[in-house]
């Protein structure tokens, strides 16, 4: 299968490409210029320089699939909201219409389960149908970027997926994230301030993400013009001091956690695990 992957050389799309290679799929990467996959890959793909509003047009001959894992701020500090808009909306939806009116008839998006906001309240297991009422700039346009590509799948009659990340951490993270920040301060015998580690997440590794998404090419099930919505997790609820604790003790850290010494973030929803057995269909 020949795919069109955006994000390519981000911190899921880099495992998503690794892992696609090896299964024999034919990878069109877009990447910022200058931008380089987190990983190491396998072989080289042939990789576009542009931004993500730029014109493909030139890149949809044969093309089997859009993979569109590209996001503008991610990780704090956000963005603001009308930057966020702008290419997680706008750009987003220029893109799925142009692969439309090529022909490319299968779409594969990456979304967040920060989009929930506190729909997700109380909920024991977040399902995928869940009303969204994301809080600040990026979550709030992933969520507005969900409905306008959805819509625009039922309009269109594309056969498309969005699948929902969980809290992912693993191999190529961004440094100032949590995992990457404790196994630092763990090898380094430093001891390491967090907050009191009472919220519950669903945590996944980045390698077991990318092979959700290598799973859903297959878009079994999926017709056009009803596209799913799933969740990318374990289904299973840790608290951050229970996973800190596991990830301390595998890198024998010598140095001591320290939970409490950092504040709690405002607004932080305390328990957000997904329910990866349920599909909405659109």
């Amino acid at each position: 299968m020949r795919l069109l992957v955006t994000g390519a050389t981000g911190f899921v799309g880099s495992h998503f490409v690794e892992q696609a290679l090896a299964l024999g799929h034919e990878v069109i990467g877009i990447r910022r210029p200058g931008s380089v996959p987190r990983i190491p890959l396998p072989e080289d793909v042939r990789w576009v320089d542009a931004a993500l509003d730029a014109d493909f047009a030139g890149e949809w001959e044969g093309v089997d699939c859009l993979v569109h894992m590209a996001a503008h701020t991610a990780n704090v500090p956000y963005a603001p909201l009308p930057e966020c808009l702008y290419w997680n909306v706008y750009a987003s939806a220029r893109l799925v219409h142009a692969a439309a009116l090529a022909g490319v008839t299968r779409v594969l998006v990456a979304g967040t389960y920060f989009e929930y906001g506190m729909a997700a309240e109380g909920q024991e297991f977040v399902h995928p149908a869940t009303e969204l009422r994301p809080m600040l700039s990026y979550p709030i346009s992933k969520a507005a970027a969900s409905a306008a590509l959805l819509g625009a799948a039922r309009e269109l009659g594309l056969r498309m997926q969005l699948l929902r990340i969980f809290q992912v951490y693993g191999r190529g993270e961004s440094a100032k994230r949590f995992w990457p920040s404790l196994k630092a301060a763990a090898q380094e015998g430093r001891d390491f301030p967090m907050s009191a580690g009472t919220q519950v997440r669903d945590f996944i590794d980045v390698v077991d993400v990318a092979g959700a998404f290598v799973r859903a090419l297959s878009f079994e099930g999926v017709e056009a013009g009803r596209p799913h919505v799933r969740n990318v997790g374990t289904g299973r609820g840790q608290s951050l001091l229970e996973f800190a604790r596991y990830w301390w003790g595998q890198w024998g850290g010598g140095g001591r956690l320290l939970p409490g010494e950092v504040p709690a973030r405002p607004g932080e929803l305390q328990r957000l695990v997904a329910d990866v057995e349920s599909v909405h269909v659109g």
